[in-house]
């Protein structure tokens, strides 16, 4: 009799030892599946131009810097998770506004805030009233870096967005990088050489597109 109680009592223990193993062996596979698709779940972001800004420097060679911000009028970016995959977005070139201090008060003969803002938009740099929109459409994205046709002053060429990251907080996302291009190649060039030898050819720019999930 004592033999059977105890056959009985290891047998229920076993079961027990099973039962528990097969448990905890199921719950992770579950999570991890849930992780993974919330991770690379794909969605398109629609651009918002209350919120989103282009950030642009440029340089008088051993001068001074002049910094200011530009407006989108659209954009839209598909991404899969935290990974953008392609779009496009449209930036409004009269929408000047100059963010640095480096300016002759007003009312001076030259260098002040008012007059470097008609000559950026001239004919001897974006020309504005000719070419009132410049766009970047990717066409190739590897890592954190997007390939893409950029268009100024109605001249196109391949341009790179770089260190490019990608923040989420609820259906709120913002997408952030790096473009740096040479104006000569698209026609932005002062008309008086010497003048425009001071100048550095880099635009450098920070794009910060943000807006909601569609």
């Amino acid at each position: 009799m004592s033999k059977l109680n105890n056959s009985l009592m290891l047998g229920a223990m076993a079961s027990v030892l099973m039962l528990a193993s097969c448990g905890t062996a199921e719950a992770p596979a579950t999570d991890n599946a849930n992780v993974d698709s919330a991770a690379t779940a794909a969605f398109t972001l629609t651009v918002d131009p209350a919120v989103s800004a282009v950030n642009w420097s440029g340089s008088m060679i051993g001068v001074k810097t002049h910094t200011g911000k530009l407006n989108f009028t659209k954009g839209e970016l598909a991404l899969g998770g935290n990974q953008v995959t392609g779009g496009s977005f449209t930036v409004d070139m009269r929408s000047y506004l100059l963010t640095d201090t480096n300016y002759a008060a007003d009312g001076s003969p030259q260098g002040t805030r008012e007059k470097l803002m008609g000559h950026l938009m001239s004919p001897d740099f974006f020309a504005v009233d000719s070419f009132p929109t410049a766009e970047f459409v990717i066409t190739k994205v590897e890592g954190n870096t997007a390939t893409g046709n950029l268009t100024v002053r109605g001249r196109t060429h391949e341009e790179k967005v770089t260190n490019i990251v990608v923040t989420q907080e609820g259906s709120n996302v913002s997408a952030i990088g790096d473009l740096t291009f040479n104006r000569q190649k698209y026609g932005v060039s002062w008309k008086a050489p010497m003048k425009d030898l001071i100048l550095s050819d880099d635009i450098v720019l920070k794009v910060e597109l943000k807006g909601t999930k569609a």
